[in-house]
């Protein structure tokens, strides 16, 4: 079994710790794993894109039009990487978009209705989640990654158990977290069971 998963965002969203927790219960589940990150001054809010790799041992970096599941932690980043979907590919977007630099200082628009449908239009199946409302819920904006893995896992597109990756967040977050990051999973889950 192959499949493969892009995590985009920006930089401090905990993307690159979700692609870790990810591989790390793909890796649990006897899965050939292999990751890669791109990262755009990412400690600035630039841009970061994760690959997940499973089962598929070619190269780290998902290739074009081959992606299964793409999260989008940020709207624009998102749009920005809808072009590594498959034909089939799944598309999660966290609906809190963050203002790039030069649409908050003036320079260009961020119209994120425009986004939205742009998504919409491009891929087959797509879930949007207030990510960051239950974030909040769940005592922190910092658990947006954990709530957008409890949403995948909810809606059956990773080949991974509810019970492995809860396993894998108890096992790689700092306990004193550990309370609040299994009620950002169990948020993020319960969101696409209503």
């Amino acid at each position: 079994m192959n499949y493969d998963i892009l995590i985009a965002g920006v930089g401090g969203q905990g993307t690159i710790l979700a692609s870790r927790l990810l591989a790390t219960a793909a890796l649990d589940a006897g899965f050939f794993t292999r990751t890669s990150e791109t990262i755009g001054m990412a400690q600035r809010g630039g841009c970061v894109v994760s690959h997940v790799r499973i089962g598929n041992e070619a190269s780290p970096i998902i290739p074009p039009k081959h992606t299964d599941l793409l999260i989008g932690f940020e709207p624009g980043e998102a749009a920005r990487n809808i072009g590594s979907l498959s034909a089939n590919g799944i598309c999660i977007v966290n609906t809190r978009p963050i203002m790039p630099v030069t649409a908050s200082l003036g320079n260009m628009s961020y119209e994120v209705e425009s986004i939205y449908e742009y998504i919409k239009l491009k891929v087959a199946a797509a879930i949007f989640v207030d990510a960051y409302s239950l974030a909040e819920e769940a005592g922190s904006v910092k658990t947006i990654n954990v709530v957008l893995l409890g949403v995948a896992t909810a809606t059956g597109h990773l080949p991974l158990s509810r019970e492995t990756i809860e396993r894998v967040i108890a096992e790689n977050v700092p306990k004193r977290y550990m309370d609040l990051n299994s009620k950002a999973f169990k948020l993020g889950f319960e969101s696409q069971n209503k």
